[in-house]
């Protein structure tokens, strides 16, 4: 640990730490996907990813109501002070304003692509077992403005992991202020 590390109390609990990697993870991995199945020619093998994709982000707002019911029944520590006054006010208001967007689009992406697949009249079958019911009813016009906000929504997610990880590497590698160790596991 750096001089500046979090102190024990200033970290995020285990949940916190297990639900926050494990939407990083399928968060990422359900955008790779989607953007390679969207070009491949119809096929089984491509209707075999969408269905693992649509499972993805089923998954992903599950794992996203856990999340957001773990935060609120236990907030995230503050940022230490000594992290917090060395900020400019613009980044202490970037990174409150990205969380928040991210935890929207958390919930934005999936229930899109779940009103997509709706739309479109194709079921989501969670893991090919649970029938999940349909958000709206077949319509072509509507699938295909609903599809727009999924893809919009989930490059602006993208985008803002991006600046959540350059956050990070910043604060790790140029101010060195420990401040991932709030969120590493294992520490």
């Amino acid at each position: 640990m750096s001089q500046l590390s979090p102190t024990p109390s200033s970290r995020y609990t285990l949940p916190a730490i297990v639900l926050h990697w494990a939407l990083a993870l399928g968060i990422l991995g359900a955008f790779a996907m989607g953007v390679y199945v969207e070009d491949l020619p119809l096929s089984p093998a491509k209707l075999k990813l969408v269905n693992w994709h649509k499972w993805a982000g089923v998954t992903i707002l599950l794992l996203s109501v856990v999340r957001l019911a773990w935060r609120l029944k236990s907030p995230p520590p503050p940022l230490p002070v000594r992290i917090e006054a060395l900020m400019p006010r613009w980044q202490q208001v970037a990174h409150h304003a990205t969380h928040h967007l991210m935890y929207l689009l958390f919930f934005v992406v999936p229930l899109a692509g779940w009103a997509y697949s709706s739309a479109k009249g194709y079921p989501v079958v969670w893991f090919g077992v649970l029938p999940l019911p349909d958000l709206v009813a077949p319509n072509k016009e509507l699938a295909e403005t609903i599809k727009e906000i999924h893809a919009i929504a989930a490059f602006a997610l993208i985008g803002l992991v991006g600046l959540h990880v350059a956050a990070v590497v910043k604060h790790q590698l140029i101010d060195k202020d420990g401040l991932l160790d709030r969120m590493r596991p294992g520490r």
